[in-house]
């Protein structure tokens, strides 16, 4: 643990959720203290934008940084092994953009490495970290809601079919599983009583052989169901409904969600729950990482334990691989 005022922070990759994330720490009065990116002209232009005092010429750099307390990882998931395991084997604690690897093999072995070392590993699900999820877990604790029954999930965006871009583009681990799939299994898991031992699935493949629609089917051992419906080229909302023996939740765009209604199953009457603001999503994650390195607050590592062996054992099924993988 660092005992400064402020733990340090470096970003790997220049993209939308490092310029996120650079703008959560100016939210909480911080600046980021380093940049790396395999192009350094955009590193340099990063850093200019944020204030960053750090331009790492070889962004190897930063993991073997003494003045680097922490390294958040943007950048495309089939790079993150290897990214994750020079930032571990050198003692920094890490947060790493979802998925957080490409299957299960990877996160055990990235598991085992923080272990070895001591420092606190963690995927920037911005799902675990929502201020209105602890709201919601809260209640349900308190009975008021009877039982979990069934969790649906529906998330699907339209991407065009160009096969070049990471949706579609197998060299890239694209599909809908790792992209957007993770968010829909991620909320089940934190409301399910323990993960899911029986999966049925349907899938349809783009052109790449990646997965672009999937329809799965889940239940647990405490009879819990879930359905999630899943697709990278056809619209849909970002729907959660959690049903209860007492009522139902419904969260709309439940990625970064900051607000639910309960709906009374007798009455039918809707109350509506805030808790948070979706803009502050980023800063959520990076409050509980530093919450986490500081005094081993809890990270919800094995939840995205579990997300990972589902994902895997789908792709598996579906006979989608990627390169890093054969």
């Amino acid at each position: 643990m660092n005992d400064k005022k402020h733990l340090r922070w470096a970003v790997l990759g220049t993209g939308v959720i490092a310029n996120q994330m650079a703008q959560a720490l100016q939210s909480m009065g911080r600046t980021l203290d380093a940049v790396g990116n395999r192009t350094y002209d955009k590193a340099v232009a990063f850093a200019e934008k944020y204030g960053v005092s750090k331009v790492y010429n070889n962004y190897d750099e930063m993991f073997t940084d003494p003045d680097i307390d922490i390294i958040y990882i943007t950048t495309p998931h089939n790079t993150h092994m290897g990214f994750l395991e020079k930032a571990l084997c050198h003692k920094k604690h890490v947060l790493c953009e979802k998925s957080i690897t490409l299957n299960s093999g990877e996160l055990e072995r990235a598991v085992k490495l923080a272990g070895e070392n001591g420092v606190v590993l963690a995927e920037a699900m911005t799902i675990y970290h929502m201020p209105i999820y602890r709201t919601l877990r809260e209640r349900i604790s308190s009975g008021a809601l009877g039982k979990v029954n069934l969790i649906q999930l529906n998330f699907g965006s339209y991407k065009d079919y160009d096969m070049k871009n990471r949706f579609f583009n197998r060299s890239l681990a694209g599909g809908a599983m790792l992209d957007i799939g993770v968010y829909a299994l991620s909320l089940a898991r934190m409301f399910l009583d323990s993960s899911p031992d029986q999966v049925k699935s349907f899938v349809r493949k783009a052109p790449t052989d990646v997965d672009e629609s999937a329809a799965i089917a889940m239940a647990n051992q405490e009879g819990q169901l879930v359905t999630a419906i899943l697709s990278l080229h056809s619209k849909q909302p970002k729907r959660a409904v959690i049903s209860c023996e007492k009522g139902y939740i419904e969260i709309m765009e439940y990625p970064r969600a900051d607000e639910a209604s309960i709906v009374d199953a007798e009455t039918g009457e809707r109350e509506t729950v805030r808790a948070g603001r979706t803009t502050d999503a980023l800063r959520y994650e990076l409050e509980d990482m530093e919450a986490a390195v500081r005094n081993g607050n809890d990270m919800f590592l094995s939840y995205t334990t579990d997300v990972m062996k589902l994902m895997t054992g789908l792709r598996q099924e579906w006979d989608v691989t990627y390169p890093e993988e054969n």
